[in-house]
């Protein structure tokens, strides 16, 4: 590429020994809000990306690979996905594949940095592709903490797009046994509660079977599934969890059959794909067997 030598470069960190580039065309927004620091930028292989505190968090290129695995598999496993919470999902891309179910009456987003969603809606209003101003829609900006903390409804569907439960991250006080107790006493009789739970590569997974050991405590069917998301340049692990149903145990015919009903066409997630995103490697696998630490 000619220009290669004069590109200015995003480079996202993930140690003293491993950083990942990505060459920028242009700067959309960069500055800092009460809670993180906050860039959207336009790169030449995966088009605008939000980053925030220096992580990526979704490309427009492949955002609906982690959105799409992130909410259909733990919807499709719903008996009646009706009333949906999302902790996080500032983009507005998970409330938008909530709303694409047509039995869904309501999706409540609850979201702590305000900044997040107005430069999304701003700069990146493919994420939401309208989701926002639909009228099921209640976006809440405010500390997810504090609502589980007041709010009695019960959801059936709970989903968990927070950052990283990191040191250094405002998600951190969210990963302990009574903010998930608080959660389960949130979902209705059969619900699924589903979250990202960080990476899954055989260097990297480490923090995944920590967290998927910690659940494992409040539900009784607690699994892994995971997929490639080239973006972050790494294999993305989620945890989905019930004490009703089993999602890895849905066959393809259900999935497809769950698939037909939503509005609009998926990029990446079906029968096939459903039977693929739970078939763990050996070396995750063993991970998940291993006893270990706990969030407590």
């Amino acid at each position: 590429m000619p220009k290669t030598e004069h590109w200015q470069w995003y480079v996202e960190s993930w140690g003293p020994t491993e950083e990942h580039h990505h060459a920028i065309e242009s700067v959309y927004y960069a500055g800092r809000s009460a809670f993180q620091q906050i860039s959207v930028i336009e790169t030449p292989v995966f088009g605008k990306m939000l980053i925030l505190d220096g992580d990526t968090q979704s490309s427009q290129a492949d955002e609906k690979i982690y959105h799409e695995s992130l909410v259909h598999p733990a919807m499709a496993a719903s008996a009646r996905p009706r009333d949906v919470l999302i902790l996080g999902g500032g983009e507005g891309a998970t409330l938008r594949e909530v709303l694409r179910h047509p039995d869904v009456t309501r999706c409540t987003m609850v979201d702590i940095d305000g900044d997040v969603v107005e430069l999304s809606k701003k700069f990146l209003p493919e994420w939401a592709d309208g989701a926002f101003g639909d009228p099921r829609a209640r976006v809440i900006i405010g500390d997810a903490l504090k609502f589980l903390a007041t709010d009695r409804d019960a959801y059936d569907l709970i989903i968990s797009d927070l950052t990283e439960p990191l040191e250094d991250s405002p998600s951190n006080i969210l990963f302990n046994d009574d903010v998930f107790r608080t959660i389960k006493a949130r979902l209705a009789p059969g619900g699924v509660y589903v979250l990202q739970a960080s990476t899954a590569a055989f260097h990297n997974c480490s923090l995944h079977a920590k967290m998927a050991r910690t659940l494992r405590k409040h539900y009784r069917h607690v699994r892994s599934f995971y997929t490639h998301v080239p973006a972050f340049d790494t294999d993305w692990a989620f945890l989905a969890c019930s004490d009703a149903v089993d999602a890895a145990a849905l066959d393809a015919d259900h999935v497809n059959a769950y698939c037909g009903r939503l509005r609009g066409e998926n990029f990446f997630y079906d029968g096939e794909t459903h039977r693929r995103l739970f078939a763990l490697p050996l070396y995750l696998r063993r991970a998940l067997a291993q006893p270990g630490d706990t969030f407590s």
